[in-house]
Parts: structure tokens; C-alpha cells; sequence
């Protein structure tokens, strides 16, 4: 089953997605849908008429989650080009409501940095409260995975030796287009981001080296996870900072970030000139 949150003209709609188009589930985004019990059999047995909805109206599928944990140098590939050893734990930072943006939605670099780079991931969508979580109540636990883009500032980033500052810019991170099931995700489907056509990052989520319900367990342990929470799993290698010379993302260009089984987003890029107001944030609306 997918699931997606539509925006309307001053609200949010939450809708399943079929062949044909979407399923009208109600009002309320994809977030409050997993706050009742009840959710899977309401949004399974839903009918109703086809929706045809122009996917620029689509929003980040949890657009306001309590809670966004992110998880660093998770993929082998992307921490043997960072020149890092395997780490016995995770690697967590977090991100903040306001990082987000839809699957469609342009992306305005902040003046502010030169040096914002790409990182396509898996991110997993809790579908129930959990707190200190044994491996089968984890697993349980995960309502679904989504696709984001942790788009980072690297010369904020690396400013000091605390990451969040590199991390969380406001509306720079997509988050969608879709949430689907467990079952509809192969545990080696392939993540991948290209850049104008260019394949820049490429590998399946088997390469990751803690896996969705060790990352729920583990975060678990430390804080409640809540229905909505968004956990950010980590990127492959291929990220522009490790290239030489480094690459970063520029005016004009068009990334798209897919994860097998799950679809695929399409960022615009461009640049703010100094003093532009914020874009237009998912937070508008609701």
C-alpha cells in the first residue's frame, strides 16, 4: 500500500495511491492518519472515486513529524569515501519540521553557503509509540519507508565537530513522494540520485550498515519514537563533498532522488539572491 499527503488550498488531504490515481482517505496528512489505531484497515478499505491530483500538490509525506532523526555514515560505501571507520554505533543528528519540502518542490540554495550537497535516503516512518524496542516490537513498529534527500550545507556543517548546524536549513530537504508498507520494499532495492541525467550516487539499502529496525531500536532506547517520526537512515557513497575537486549543487540543475519500490523526487534547483523572503513552507498550511 502507498500513501501520500496532498496539499489543498489551506489544508492538507491524505490519499492512497493506486494505478488509476488516489483514493480520497479524508482530511488530514499522512502523519495524522498513523495517530489512530486503527490506521492500516482504514486506509486499505477506503473507495471512492479516482483522484487525478498534479503531483506539484503533493507535500512532504509527514509534513510536520515530531521528531526527524538522522543517522551518518550508514552506508559502507559512503564511509570508506568519507575516510571513516566502521562505527560500533549509530550516528545521530537531528532535523527539524521546518528542513522540509515536497517531492516536487523547488529547492532554494541559502546565500548564506556555497557548498550544498546531496545525499539520497531511505528514511523510515513510525507507525506506532514505541520506547525501548526488542527487534520483533521494532520491526513492528515501522509503518512504512519514504524517500528524502538530506541536502547539506558542508561549510556550516563542518564549522564545528556538531553536525546540526550543516543539517537543518530551512526548506532544503524533500521528503516523499510516497509512504509504502514494509511489504512493498526489497530488502536490496536500489537508491540512487542523479544530477541533469548524471547517476552521481548508487547502491541498494542491503549496503546499509544499521538497518531500520536496529535504528528503531536503538533510538528507542533513548527517547519515545511516536507515530509520524521520521528516522533519515543515511546516504550511499557518491555525495559531491567527497569528490575531487569537490562538487556542489548550482543554479539550474534538477536532481532526482529514487528509491526502487517506493518512486522517485524531482528537486529544481536554484539560487536565492541575499535578503529574497523564505520559500513558501508545507508549515503554511494546516
Amino acid at each position: 500500500m502507498k500513501l501520500a499527503t496532498v496539499r489543498t488550498d489551506s489544508t492538507f488531504r491524505t490519499v492512497r495511491v493506486e494505478r488509476h490515481g488516489y483514493v480520497d482517505l479524508g482530511p488530514g496528512d499522512v502523519g495524522s492518519l498513523l495517530a489512530r489505531p486503527d490506521w492500516q484497515s482504514l486506509a486499505a478499505d477506503a473507495d471512492g472515486e479516482f483522484l487525478q491530483i498534479e503531483r506539484t500538490r503533493l507535500a512532504p509525506v509527514v509534513p510536520r513529524p515530531g521528531k526527524i532523526i538522522c543517522v551518518g555514515l550508514n552506508y559502507r560505501t559512503h564511509i570508506t569515501e568519507m575516510g571513516r571507520d566502521l562505527p560500533e554505533h549509530p550516528t545521530l543528528f537531528a532535523k527539524y519540521p521546518e528542513a522540509l519540502i515536497g517531492p516536487y518542490d523547488p529547492l532554494t540554495l541559502p546565500p548564506e553557503s556555497d557548498a550544498m550537497d546531496w545525499e539520497a535516503e531511505l528514511a523510515v516512518v513510525v507507525g506506532r509509540q514505541v520506547r525501548r524496542a526488542d527487534r520483533a516490537t521494532a520491526e513492528a513498529a515501522i509503518a512504512g519507508y519514504t524517500v528524502l534527500n538530506d541536502v547539506t550545507a558542508r561549510d556550516w556543517q563542518f564549522r564545528t565537530k556538531e553536525w546540526l548546524q550543516g543539517k537543518t536549513w530551512e526548506a532544503t530537504t524533500p521528503l516523499g513522494p510516497y509512504l509504502v508498507t514494509p511489504d512493498e520494499l526489497a530488502p536490496d532495492a536500489v537508491i540512487s540520485c542523479t544530477i541533469d541525467g548524471e547517476v552521481v550516487q548508487k547502491s541498494t539499502i542491503g549496503d546499509l550498515l544499521f538497518g531500520a529496525a536496529d535504528l528503531v531500536g536503538y533510538i528507542s532506547t533513548i527517547l519515545t519514537l511516536n507515530p509520524g517520526d521520521v528516522i533519515a537512515t543515511g546516504t550511499t557513497g557518491g555525495v559531491g563533498h567527497a569528490r575531487k575537486p569537490p562538487r556542489y549543487l548550482r543554479d539550474g540543475q534538477t536532481v532526482v532522488t529514487r528509491v526502487e519500490g517506493i518512486g522517485e523526487m524531482i528537486t529544481p534547483v536554484r539560487r536565492a539572491p541575499a535578503g529574497e523572503p523564505r520559500p513558501a513552507s508545507p508549515h503554511d498550511r494546516g
